[in-house]
């Protein structure tokens, strides 16, 4: 006799809902720094943050360049075929780069001359391909902008963060403004390229401290709440209604 065995139909599996705009937008500026985090970009971090300003002109740059190539990649990202993807993605980065190069040269001369050859460098930045690659050639244009914004936000933080130490601590200044007493004696090592790799450190442990404290006082606020054995029901309801 054959035996027929009932067998369910699947259960029906529930679509998980994405990262929503305002976590592609935010997720770069802290929870996945590209600097603090995800320690990406090291050359122009450790060589033009000694001022401020020159934190700020570098990562303003390379935002632009994250945008707009970004926005390039995401909107052909059906057309660039896949075996010619990177170096694509590394002509386009580098068209935004020679773009970038030439405003700053127009618009900020100082800077300009004070980045050196670090302004066409950005093209060699891990951080603009690792993001085309990742997330640009994957996703539409609109989140692809909030990405690149959040990235590009993100990373010139951490540069600004690395430019205030180095140049409050190096020359008792920021944004070229004295803010330190003129009997402070500057630390000349902040000047220096063992200066970047000084800060860097202490700024990823003041991060880190940061975020343990963060994590252990979410953990206790989360923790159930322990009643002594001693205490009896009416009186615990009580010290809750009292709460």
């Amino acid at each position: 006799m054959d035996q027929h065995i009932h067998v369910p139909p699947p259960a029906p599996v529930s679509a998980g809902k994405g990262p929503t705009a305002t976590q592609d937008l935010l997720k770069g500026i802290w929870k996945e720094n590209p600097v603090l985090v995800q320690m990406l970009g090291m050359c122009p971090t450790m060589a033009i943050t000694s001022t401020v300003s020159n934190s700020l002109a570098m990562g303003l740059a390379t935002a632009f360049v994250l945008l707009g190539s970004g926005v390039f990649v995401s909107g052909l990202r059906k057309l660039i075929p896949n075996e010619v993807r990177i170096s694509t993605y590394i002509l386009i980065i580098a068209a935004f780069v020679q773009i970038a190069d030439m405003g700053l040269e127009a618009l900020a001369p100082t800077s300009h001359k004070a980045l050196g050859p670090f302004i066409p460098l950005i093209v060699a930045n891990c951080l603009l391909l690792a993001r085309q690659e990742a997330f640009s050639a994957r996703n539409n244009v609109f989140r692809s902008t909030l990405d690149a914004i959040g990235m590009g936000g993100g990373f010139t933080l951490g540069l600004v963060i690395m430019g205030t130490v180095r140049e409050v601590l190096g020359n008792g200044s920021w944004f070229g403004i004295q803010v330190l007493p003129s009997a402070f004696e500057p630390w000349v090592i902040m000047n220096l390229p063992p200066g970047g790799f000084l800060t860097f450190g202490f700024v990823l442990l003041g991060f880190a401290a940061w975020r343990s404290r963060r994590d252990r006082l979410a953990k206790v606020a989360t923790a159930p709440r322990k009643i002594s054995p001693a205490v009896s029901l009416p009186a615990a309801a009580a010290m809750e209604g009292a709460r």
